[in-house]
């Protein structure tokens, strides 16, 4: 169970970014490539969990003086950092073994690289860098839809580009909010560079962008076809969900966005409701 917990298969949550290329491109029931999208989300999963172990080991000290982190397998003291290193190869050697055999373009596999690097100098310190710990998180999230649009050679429109770097921006400082909070800079040395109005300024003009952007998506005329005009109905759940999360993080929360969603009953089921309406948008 322990070792479950380590690889964070909670957060694969994240991963299902991934597929929205697929979705959005109206080739969601082609099998083959359902299968290939399924294939990259397995991959990335993989790589995911490797980050996450390797963060773990290098936050070990300061995970331990965290309220919730401390719980973690390694700050706990149930994982060791010699059983947390093996299965970190384990997991590695999986991903490249899929990786191989499935013959995954070059483009995919720099970009699954580029998470691995990008994600790693992070854990070796870039976090502790003052909006770039930020930007390097939403490059996680960016870099998940233009592997899933890379793994079937989709292009990601210029609005749902813009919509997941706005999103991504505000879920990423409404992380560093909570943390500012909860523990102001006594687990984040980066948090001394921060404070309450900057993160509030900054993450409210992000959501704002965020409605505007999907809004523009939703009603772009060259990017729909006769069904998907409808998009413009998805709008005002858009708009509700993003209501309550904000109302989530300015209570008692971490502003971690996985915590939030699976603790939040009713924002699980506003995301549960959007993604079949569009489904029934797209598809039927």
């Amino acid at each position: 169970m322990n070792f479950i917990k380590l690889i964070r298969p909670k957060h694969y949550i994240k991963n299902l970014l991934i597929f929205l290329p697929l979705i959005f491109s109206g080739k969601l029931l082609d099998k083959n490539n359902f299968i290939t999208t399924l294939i990259g989300f397995v991959v990335f999963c993989l790589i995911a969990s490797v980050i996450y172990i390797i963060n773990d080991i290098n936050d070990k000290e300061n995970d331990s003086k965290h309220e919730t982190k401390c719980k973690r397998p390694i700050a706990s003291g149930k994982v060791s950092i010699p059983q947390a290193i093996i299965l970190l190869i384990i997991l590695l050697i999986v991903a490249i073994t899929i990786i191989e055999l499935n013959k995954l373009t070059l483009y995919s596999i720099l970009l699954l690289l580029a998470y691995f690097i990008f994600n790693l100098g992070y854990s070796f310190g870039l976090k502790n860098i003052p909006l770039l710990d930020i930007v390097i998180l939403v490059s996680g999230f960016l870099i998940r839809v233009l592997f899933g649009a890379s793994l079937l050679s989709i292009e990601v429109s210029n609005w749902l580009y813009l919509t997941i770097i706005s999103i991504s921006f505000y879920l990423g400082l409404g992380k560093r909010r909570g943390e500012f909070i909860a523990n102001k800079d006594k687990t984040r040395k980066v948090l001394k560079y921060y404070n309450k109005d900057f993160l509030d300024k900054n993450m409210y003009m992000f959501l704002s962008m965020t409605i505007i952007f999907y809004s523009l998506w939703a009603t772009d005329l060259n990017l729909v076809n006769r069904n998907t005009k409808l998009l413009i109905w998805t709008i005002p759940l858009v708009i509700i969900i993003c209501m309550k999360y904000s109302m989530d993080i300015e209570n008692k929360s971490d502003g971690d966005p996985v915590e939030v969603i699976f603790k939040d009953k009713v924002i699980f089921l506003l995301g549960i409701s959007l993604a079949t309406l569009l489904f029934l948008i797209l598809y039927v």
